[in-house]
């Protein structure tokens, strides 16, 4: 491809392989620049975590082994190659239902926190629509409501071979591929301003306050804050160009990590519970600023990075993350940590 399409044109082309199954070691040789095959791969192991005897027997995720997929694949494509971060995509379920709290309460903070430890990870992120704006798994009520053929083959043959119908649609609502298929939410109009026709599966109907008209009209929403990641991306070559350290990979509750380039750390937090966390950080971390948040001073709306937070203080050796909380620090690199230090 690259010698038949790419070569003596002008410009800049990307290519990413689909490779379901693919191991670290070929994504290794695919990626080497040296090779010329593909820039990056999409790879699945993460997101058949929370599988359990089959993609429509959710079960719920272990952050240990999040860690450990995610980590294995900063590890293996260290020096040569390059990452696809992803939460969501077409055939995923919403990434805010599915690993987050897509409440009333939590939806914002959770889907925020999630980007955030995606987006920090080394790699090239990818925001599948509607993902910058906090949308969630679809309340479908009965079979009759979904439209992709894997979800009525499998309750078809489910519920034919004489399992429970209500365990079926309770797997089909959890990890069904209809979840990221509902129209784009712009707005609070009929069928979110999608189409003014019908469309193909409804609307969700969250849309009326869960849509892009609300989100950029408000500074404190899922949209800005990946607007800031983005931003911070383009702005702090540590993001980019920084050597991964996993740290705390035995918490079950606080996703955390360095990123360290030339004379700048940065460190990562991610509290992926609903109840607030106590963390023990190693020692010497103290001073670092507080780069970008998703928690606000007071709970109010904040259009910007901080550099101290009025509610605990730069991070010492132990801090408390409130529930869905993140932040990213930065602090003059210390001497190179060993990863799960």
């Amino acid at each position: 491809m690259r010698r038949e399409v790419f070569a003596g044109r002008a410009g800049t082309f990307l290519t990413v392989g689909e490779m379901p199954g693919v191991t670290v070691d070929e994504a290794r040789l695919f990626t080497d620049p040296a090779r010329g095959e593909v820039d990056m791969v999409f790879q699945f192991e993460h997101v058949g975590l929370d599988h359990g005897d089959g993609k429509f027997d959710p079960r719920p995720l272990r952050l240990t082994d999040l860690k450990a997929s995610l980590g294995r694949w900063q590890t293996g494509l260290r020096k040569t190659g390059w990452n696809s971060l992803y939460w969501n995509n077409h055939d995923q379920p919403r990434v805010v239902s599915r690993f987050g709290d897509d409440g009333e309460r939590y939806r914002t903070r959770s889907a925020t926190m999630l980007a955030t430890v995606l987006h920090l990870h080394r790699g090239t992120p990818y925001v599948y629509q509607g993902e910058e704006l906090g949308m969630a798994n679809a309340p479908f009520a009965s079979v009759e409501d979904f439209r992709d053929i894997e979800s009525l083959n499998h309750w078809a043959e489910a519920v034919g071979g004489g399992a429970d119908p209500q365990e079926v649609l309770r797997g089909l609502r959890a990890t069904g591929r209809d979840n990221a298929r509902t129209p784009m939410q712009w707005d609070a109009s009929e069928h979110a301003g999608f189409t003014t026709g019908t469309p193909w599966i409804p609307v969700n109907p969250d849309h009326r306050w869960v849509n892009a008209a609300a989100a950029r009209a408000d500074p404190g929403s899922v949209l800005h804050h990946y607007r800031r990641l983005i931003a911070l991306r383009h702005t702090e070559p540590a993001v980019v160009h920084g050597d991964f350290h996993m740290l705390l990979a035995d918490d079950e509750r606080v996703y955390a990590f360095l990123r360290r380039y030339r004379d700048t750390e940065l460190l990562v937090l991610g509290n992926f519970t609903g109840e607030a966390v106590p963390v023990e950080l190693p020692e010497g971390r103290r001073g670092a600023e507080l780069l970008l948040g998703n928690l606000p001073p007071g709970g109010l709306p904040d259009d910007g990075p901080r550099t101290a937070d009025p509610r605990t203080g730069p991070p010492g050796d132990r801090l408390v993350l409130e529930p869905w909380e993140a932040r990213v620090h930065r602090r003059a690199a210390v001497p190179p940590a060993t990863p799960d230090a």
